[in-house]
Formats: structure tokens, C-alpha cells, sequence
């Protein structure tokens, strides 16, 4: 039987159909939906884990007894779960271990390009990489065999265009697994006597890896035209094919690492020029430049962002695509906080502090843009509050005041930590916790603080109140974001203490189910002046028509920020 599936439906297909016991992860477009589709299997235990080193580690545990496990995340993710990563390509499985990244070329929804194949070559741990849906499903069982066969866990990269495309998969039924756990120190127990004798372990599976490259079916040759041959992978297979079709040859290439090289080299010799077409890194490109192999590679095709057909095609067969202009001048569509975002409020009260604002991960984030331009500063998960307080430290209690501002979700990924140091080092500055109730930016995922699994199995919520003050924070106080004024003179308050503080700005997201709304409001025509303080919060509920300001009654929810900055009682409910 066939279905059609997104990309990554079909990874937890595979996972299904393999006999995966235990997925942990933590939600991060776009690898979100995997664990997500994986949660609709009742045979596999699923959890949003509070960060990607957790994650990774519960699939590690699951492994080890027996069982097999899988996580999934994020580029950025692999950077936090490369601890225990790492070592476990030195320790090895007992059941099959999967773990899959979704790159993000392009940047559409993250803070920096990455290509996880150096992380794959780095820790000596196999990837492969799917080109479709298909792929997706075939590949990731593989990945179990794989990873059991040559005791090793197993990377998957996808990609967005990968992750959120759709192909025919043939759908199979489930096999049921499990292997014994048995004691075995020298291979579990990771310290200096047993890396050793482990790492020469891993040294010979990287070369026996690299033999079963060499003939495996998922590197494959497709012969045509023998004038060019493109050594290619992953997505940017789809691209070539689509912009050359059979006016080239192609080695494509399933497994990224390690990469085969009698393999290459054969089809080197049947191509009268070779160009290497991979997205990011020059991974391929350098490995056949390594292996005497002379290719076209980086010089044509940039380092940056996602390949296009277009651009293949005219740089190899200098054929120009046909583009149809349009004369009018498109006004800008940046994202932008949804009509009643309670961060709106708070990022407005923010900004008049007039302190540098350290921001974090979030939908709160497009509060670094105009109208409210009210961050100063964006890093990686959880690094709002020890940025904060490295820049709090570096201007001493004299210099610029500094606000660190995190979410809930990434207060419990890894910005605890943070507050901790901050309290521990003798900080003297103000933490504001954006409590909004769920993991918003990735599609409302539940996490620690919202008393609910990600199968909505009730759960204990985490108390932000007395975790703070746990951990010694003295001033802990809690405000409603959509009460402009009066978070303002909290934050005001807070500031002045100078003192270690922190604010917890609570107000559910607008779009979570059970977010009790009020009614739209409307501005009374006769007493708007149209002074344009209420467009001050960039709401895209108000508008402006005929010189007054309106209010769009679809859009608006009736949060009431508006009301609050109104010095002309203008805005109010509808009759």
C-alpha cells in the first residue's frame, strides 16, 4: 500500500515500522513534526524533552537497554546534544539508535546556516541523507540496521524542502524488537581506560563503513549523457534532475559519511567533466579533492542558502531561465506578532525602560523589528540570561541597565542554568520570563510549565514562582503584559532595585484553544485625533483609514493593550 507523506511523517513511519520503542526530543522547525507524527503511534513512548542534550540522552538510555530509540531536532539542536553524542559513537547501542537533524539552508526559520555533516565527520558517526519522502522511510529503517550492524548510532539529515515536501511511501507493517541489556562496563562506561581501546573500535568501523559505501545500494550511478557528471545528494539530487535531466549523469549519493571513493573515482572516469552540487558546506567537494578526484564544486555554486534549478542550469548548461517581472512595487510582509500577543505589551513597557534588552528564542523575538524595535540582542536558546549577565558584569552597577527576556519554554531549555550562575555571581539585574503558556514559534508544543505531555497526559507544571526563589533569586513578581502601565512600573521598580530580579510577565497565547478571548474593539471616529500612539505596539488589527485609526473587528481579540496607550478614550467596545 502507498500513501502520500511529508517528509517528516514518513522519518516517524520508519520509526513505526522498525520497532522504535522510545522518541525524545525537543520541538524545532523543521524537524518539529516527526516526533509530533511519531506521538500518533501508540506502540512508541514519545516526549517533548526540556532541551536536545536531555532528548538525546533519554534515546541513549533507551538504547543501551535494549530497545530501539530515536530522537529528532533541529541544526541548531545537534549543537546542544553533541555532548552525549559524541560519546556515544565511542560507546555504541545495544538496540538501534536514530537520531535526525533537519538543516536549515536558507534561514527560514532559525539564527544561523549550518551543515550538520561536520558534525557527523567530527564525532566519526554515519549519515544518511534522503532526497524524498520515500527515502525518508526507507532510510531511517535502514538507519537501524545500520546502527546495529556496525554498533554505532546513526544520523539522518533532512532538510526544510525534505521535511515539509510530500511523496508516495509504501507503507509495511511493524516488527516488533528488542535486545537484552547485559552488563558491560568496558563498552558503556565512558572514562579514559575504556575510550581508549573504544575510539580504536571506532577508527576500524569508519573503515568498514567506508567499504559498505563503496557498494551500498542507496549510492547509486544514473548513466546518460557521460559530457557531464554531477556527484550530488539530498535535495540538491531533486534540483540537478529537474535543471539537467538527462543531459547529465549522476552519482547520488545516500550516504554522506563517510563517503565511498573507488565509487567516485569509477564514475570520474566515465564523466568528461565533474561538478559536485551539494547545499552549504563543500563536504563532497573537498573528500574528491582529497582523493585526487578534480571537480567543479564552490567556485560556481555559493556557500550560502539553498541551491535553485535555475541556477544550476545556467551555470552549468548557461541556459537563462524565463522570468516574468512585475513593475509595481511590492510593499514588505515581515512576520509579525498575532492581534493580541501579550509579548506585544510587554516589549512595548520594555522599550520605555530604556534599557538594552538581552532577547532570546521565541515569538518574541519579531519584537527585534519596527514598530517596537525593543531587542538588543539574540543568540541561541537560553542565552538571554548569561549574556545579561556578562554585559550587567562588563558595565558594572554604574553603567547601562540590561534586561534578559526568555521564554517559558526556553527558560526550561536552558536558561535555569543561566539564572542560576546570575544568582550565584552576584548579578544585579532584571530577568523577565515571558510566561505564555506553551512553545509558540514551533506550533504550540507543551513543555514543563504547561501541565501537559505532549500525548496531553496531565503532568506536574513546573512552579516559575518557586523555582526562582529556590534558587535564590530575592525579588520574584508576577504581571499581566496586557497591562501596559502597570507592567511598566513593574519593570521600572525592578530595575531601580538593582538588585537580582525577576519578572514573570504571564498571559496564555492568543491562539491556544482553551485562551478565553474578549470581544473585538473600535475607535469612536469623533474622539480619535489620530495622534497614532495606539500603532505604537504595531498590532496588525489596527489600521489606519480616512485620517482616523480603525480597528479591524477579524482581527482583534479584544486583549485591551490599545485602551492603554489611548490618552483620548477612543478605543472601546462595540455596541
Amino acid at each position: 500500500m502507498q500513501k502520500l507523506l511529508l517528509g517528516n511523517e514518513a522519518v516517524a513511519r520508519g520509526f513505526y515500522e522498525a520497532g522504535v520503542t522510545v522518541v525524545s526530543s525537543y520541538p524545532g522547525t523543521p524537524s518539529t513534526e516527526i516526533t509530533q507524527y511519531s506521538a500518533l503511534y501508540d506502540e512508541i513512548y514519545t516526549e517533548w524533552s526540556p532541551n536536545e542534550k536531555v532528548s538525546a540522552e533519554v534515546a541513549i538510555g533507551a538504547s543501551i537497554a535494549g530497545a530501539r530509540a530515536a530522537t529528532a531536532m533541529k541544526h541548531v539542536g545537534l549543537n546542544v546534544a553533541s555532548d552525549p553524542l559524541y560519546t556515544a559513537a565511542y560507546t555504541g547501542v545495544n538496540g538501534g539508535l536514530v537520531v535526525c537533524v533537519a538543516d536549515d539552508p536558507g534561514i527560514h526559520s532559525s539564527q544561523n546556516e549550518q551543515d550538520s555533516r561536520g558534525h557527523a565527520k567530527t564525532s566519526k558517526t554515519p549519515m544518511l541523507e534522503p532526497s524524498d519522502s520515500s527515502e525518508c522511510l526507507s532510510f531511517t529503517k535502514l538507519g537501524f540496521e545500520l546502527s546495529e550492524k556496525f554498533d554505532t548510532p546513526v544520523f539522518i539529515r533532512l532538510s526544510t524542502r525534505i521535511s515539509h515536501s510530500r511523496g508516495l511511501c509504501d507503507i509495511s507493517e511493524r516488527i516488533e524488537f528488542k535486545n537484552e541489556y547485559k552488563k558491560n562496563m568496558p563498552k558503556f562506561v565512558a572514562m579514559p581506560n575504556t575510550a581508549r581501546p573504544r575510539h580504536e573500535f571506532v577508527e576500524q568501523r569508519m573503515r568498514e563503513l567506508t567499504e559498505w559505501a563503496e557498494t551500498c545500494g542507496i549510492n547509486r550511478v544514473e548513466m546518460n549523457n557521460a559530457k557531464i557528471g554531477v556527484i550530488t545528494s539530498g535535495v540538491a539530487y531533486q534540483y540537478a534532475k529537474e535543471a539537467l535531466g538527462e543531459n547529465a549523469s549522476y552519482l547520488k549519493l545516500g550516504m554522506v559519511n563517510p563517503l565511498p571513493v573507488r565509487l567516485i573515482k569509477d564514475f570520474a572516469s566515465k564523466a568528461d567533466v565533474l561538478y559536485v552540487i551539494e547545499e552549504l558546506d563543500d563536504v563532497i567537494e573537498t573528500h574528491c579533492r582529497k582523493n585526487g578526484v578534480e571537480v567543479i564544486g564552490k567556485e560556481l555554486f555559493s556557500f550560502c542558502g539553498e541551491i535553485r534549478q535555475d541556477v544550476i542550469a545556467d551555470k552549468i548548461l548557461n541556459k537563462k531561465p524565463e522570468i516574468m517581472s512585475l513593475q509595481e512595487e511590492i510593499p514588505a510582509r515581515p512576520p509579525v506578532m498575532c492581534a493580541g500577543c501579550s509579548h506585544r505589551g510587554l516589549f512595548w513597557a520594555l522599550k520605555k525602560t530604556g534599557c538594552v534588552i538581552s532577547g532570546d528564542i521565541g515569538c518574541y523575538t519579531l519584537s527585534a523589528g519596527p514598530p517596537l524595535s525593543a531587542m538588543d540582542t539574540c543568540i541561541c536558546m537560553g542565552a538571554s540570561v548569561s549574556a545579561a549577565h556578562g554585559f550587567h558584569k562588563a558595565e558594572g552597577e554604574n553603567g547601562k541597565k540590561v534586561i534578559g527576556v526568555i521564554g517559558d519554554s526556553t527558560f526550561a531549555h536552558s536558561g535555569i542554568t543561566g539564572l542560576i550562575n546570575a544568582v550565584y555571581n552576584g548579578a544585579g539585574f532584571v530577568t523577565v520570563i515571558a510566561d505564555n503558556a506553551t512553545t509558540g514559534m514551533t506550533g504550540h508544543q507543551d513543555n514543563p510549565t504547561t501541565g501537559k505531555t505532549l500525548k496531553k497526559e496531565a503532568a506536574p507544571v513546573l512552579d516559575l514562582v518557586a523555582l526562582c526563589k529556590s534558587i535564590g533569586v530575592p525579588r520574584v513578581r508576577v504581571v499581566d503584559p496586557n497591562n501596559l502601565s502597570a507592567t511598566l512600573a513593574a519593570l521600572k521598580e525592578e530595575v531601580e532595585s538593582g538588585e537580582t530580579s525577576v519578572v514573570i510577565a504571564r498571559r496564555p497565547c492568543v491562539l491556544l484553544k482553551d485562551t478565553v478571548l474578549g470581544d473585538s474593539l473600535m475607535v469612536d471616529a469623533e474622539a480619535c485625533t489620530f495622534c497614532k500612539v495606539c500603532f505604537q505596539i504595531g498590532c496588525p488589527a489596527i489600521i489606519s483609514a480616512d485620517g482616523k485609526a480603525v480597528i479591524d473587528e477579524n482581527q482583534c481579540v479584544g486583549c485591551g493593550q490599545c485602551t492603554g496607550l489611548c490618552r483620548f478614550q477612543a478605543i472601546k467596545g462595540r455596541a
